[in-house]
């Protein structure tokens, strides 16, 4: 059920030259209290359409870059820009605001609110779209019609497995129809059918031409997909993209759950 913005195909090497950026890092530095720099001078590109695994140890900046990029932090130093949009220019409220419109996060622990169906988990990540509640009802039906939940809309999370709860997670994220979805650690709380089911739905999402970052400890799953961005010490270490699509994702994930 995606809109006519989200018809194009996966970008692929080749095709990178006629993109816009999505994401736009220049210089990003981020220091916290007492010295400790997590993020060291990083720059990044990520451009419509792409498909990419930001890969790192524990420790290593991957969850500070997610949260620039996600603009749920600004840099000590640095520019980012977020569709277009320079977040130094921005006001709280204004970024709040830019963050609610083109970006969607998927995390690890799904963020379900207990006791309400998967329709409406769904219909409130739409909650500040100036959507009417009935479109928003529409649209988070259409999302899980979307992620192959159709049969389950009524379901309350204590009534779905995990992986079913993380496709709810990613409906509410996709819903919205954000230039960026952020997934961190996807499959690290599921078992490695529902990992590779829901990685399989990340590959799918991206061929309706959904833009996607996935933040990983997990070098199998960086390499099933089309760029990886290796990240250590705060700084980014190797940046590359695959040609052709990596390996399925059936050869995938080992989750450990690991924190990031």
């Amino acid at each position: 059920m995606s809109t006519p913005a989200h018809t194009h195909h996966t970008l692929h090497a080749d095709d990178t030259r006629h993109a816009r950026p999505v994401v736009e890092l220049t210089g990003v530095t981020k220091e916290y209290p007492g010295g400790v720099q997590a993020l060291r001078g990083v720059d990044l590109t990520v451009l419509d359409g792409e498909l990419l695994g930001i890969v790192g140890p524990s420790g290593s900046g991957k969850s500070t870059l997610l949260h620039i990029v996600g603009t749920l932090d600004r840099p000590s130093a640095g520019r980012v820009a977020i569709a277009g949009h320079d977040v130094a220019a921005l006001s709280d409220r204004a970024l709040s605001a830019l963050r609610s419109r083109h970006v969607g996060f998927v995390f690890q622990s799904f963020h379900l609110v207990p006791g309400i169906s998967a329709r409406a988990n769904v219909a409130e990540g739409l909650l500040y779209s100036g959507l009417s509640r009935a479109e928003r009802g529409r649209r988070a039906a259409a999302a899980l019609e979307r992620v192959g939940l159709g049969d389950r809309m009524e379901h309350r999370p204590h009534e779905l497995s995990g992986g079913q709860k993380q496709r709810v997670a990613i409906a509410r994220a996709v819903a919205g129809e954000p230039d960026l979805l952020l997934a961190d650690e996807p499959t690290g709380a599921l078992d490695s059918a529902s990992g590779r089911s829901v990685m399989e739905l990340l590959h799918e999402l991206n061929r309706e031409g959904a833009t996607i970052a996935v933040i990983t400890h997990d070098q199998e799953i960086a390499a099933s997909l089309p760029r990886s961005v290796r990240i250590r010490d705060g700084e980014i270490v190797s940046d590359a993209r695959h040609p052709r699509p990596g390996p399925h994702p059936g050869a995938l994930p080992r989750n450990h759950g690991e924190p990031s």
